[in-house]
């Protein structure tokens, strides 16, 4: 996955809050305190997943779009890479 500027702002301020959280799960893990400090961790761990790969602004984004735009004006990654190599056999085939 690939972080724009925004991106890695982003999951720097995530982490600037979900570090702390991992550490005072590893803490208790630690003072014995097993649950606790397991569901802290996994609190932590949910804090910075969550936000990187199943809240995708952009993923939710072009899915709505999708859903509201009519049948014929959608178009999906693989038809359009799909348009790309059939334009460039296209091209090919002229150049011969």
């Amino acid at each position: 996955m690939r972080f724009g500027i925004l991106d890695t702002i982003g999951l720097a301020t995530t982490l600037v809050f979900a570090l702390p959280v991992a550490n005072y799960g590893v803490m208790r893990a630690l003072d014995g305190e097993t649950a606790l400090g397991a569901a802290m961790v996994v609190v932590a761990v949910a804090m910075v997943v969550l936000p990187q790969y199943f809240l995708d602004p952009e993923r939710i984004l072009r899915g709505l779009l999708a859903g509201l735009l009519p049948q014929r004006l959608r178009s999906t990654r693989d038809e359009e890479e799909g348009a790309e190599s059939v334009s460039s056999d296209a091209a090919d085939s002229l150049e011969e």
